[in-house]
């Protein structure tokens, strides 16, 4: 029980430390408290936006002064709660898997249950145990599911730096870590801001497939594969899809190659791992899923948001950059009278490549 004065306010100190102790017993490796003060990272988003790097994700544009100010998102928030939840399966981190055409890559993030309800679900708990000690007390739980900037608060929190390639990286951990945050209006002890550790290193910026980054912490999403992949929902530019090689869900490449990943740790959630063979399934057989399949197997999983047109489309660019052989083309064609012209038009694509 936390200790209280004889005004029966709350020890802050004492409630904080105590919320990362839930935190951790919920399952979250780090909890770390911020303000919400993120004048330091405003320029920076302007500029990004004012320069279109958001491409189509108009929502990134949208409430602008609520992603910069939490307290216009949620009235009286004055803290923010930030947790990391490490997702990765595996310590090994190697480009081998992106040179094997025949196989399709999945993002690691995708490959299990979607992580946002899961977290927000734990971030819910949290709050209850903190109004279990502070009745009433305003809060609300977010998992990438509003205007909030996440990296930017956890960087202040100290969970970690936003690195070259726009990730969150952590000393201990590396970045195969989900993020989520509990905005209070406890005005609670804050913690210290972590420093850049990227030094000289270039390595994300060097290896990335379709050289979207501008410059250090500046990405152009419209050349990003992930962003291809997940948010685009029209024609793939031609010009990125050679690049694209068999990533058909996201692209971990500059995570892949970033030395701080050696410091991965093995998540113990049974939600993340993969399913339906998604660590390692052939592009011919997830190419083959027919719509009813893919809801069923993509139920509950982060994929399924991009829908299925854009599923076979960015299958059907893998299968475009895969090694020749006469299944691979007899699949493609099997879908040049495909319903959508969208399908259509990379089946051709991926077909011209076979027969050029």
């Amino acid at each position: 029980m936390i200790t209280t004065s004889p005004s029966s306010d709350i020890n802050l100190d004492d409630l904080a430390q105590e919320i990362k102790r839930w935190g951790i017993e919920l399952g979250f490796q780090q909890v770390a408290i911020t303000d919400i003060n993120l004048d330091n990272y405003r320029n920076h988003f302007d500029s990004w936006l004012d320069n279109g790097y958001h491409a189509e994700m108009a929502y990134m544009a949208n409430n602008k002064e609520k992603r910069c100010d939490p307290s216009k998102l949620l009235e009286g928030t004055c803290r923010v709660i930030c947790v990391r939840m490490d997702y990765a399966l595996e310590t090994t981190n190697s480009l081998a898997p992106l040179r094997n055409s025949k196989y399709a890559y999945v993002s690691r993030y995708a490959r299990g249950r979607d992580y946002h309800k899961l977290i927000r679900k734990r971030l819910q708990r949290l709050a209850e145990k903190i109004s279990s000690q502070v009745d009433p007390h305003g809060y609300r739980a977010f998992v990438d599911s509003a205007p909030v900037l996440e990296r930017a608060l956890a960087e202040k929190s100290g969970l970690g730096w936003i690195g070259k390639n726009t990730m969150l990286i952590n000393k201990q951990a590396g970045s195969w870590f989900f993020l989520g945050e509990l905005f209070t209006d406890l005005p609670l002890p804050i913690d210290k801001q972590e420093t850049d550790h990227c030094g000289s290193c270039n390595a994300c910026i060097d290896v990335c497939p379709t050289n979207a980054f501008v410059a250090p912490n500046l990405l152009d999403a419209s050349k990003c594969i992930s962003y291809l992949t997940i948010e685009l929902r029209t024609s793939i530019p031609v010009e990125f899809r050679s690049a694209m090689g068999n990533r058909v869900f996201g692209c971990d490449d500059c995570q892949l190659i970033c030395p701080w990943n050696k410091f991965t740790k093995v998540s113990t959630e049974e939600d993340f791992s993969p399913r339906h063979g998604l660590d390692n399934a052939t592009l011919l057989d997830l190419f083959k899923w027919t719509e009813t399949e893919f809801l069923s197997n993509t139920e509950g999983s982060a994929i399924r948001r991009i829908g299925y047109e854009c599923w076979q489309r960015n299958l059907a660019v893998g299968l475009g950059n895969a090694e020749r052989g006469g299944d691979i083309l007899t699949a493609l064609k099997a879908q040049t009278n495909n319903p959508s012209a969208m399908v259509r038009e990379h089946v051709q694509w991926a077909i011209d490549q076979h027969q050029a």
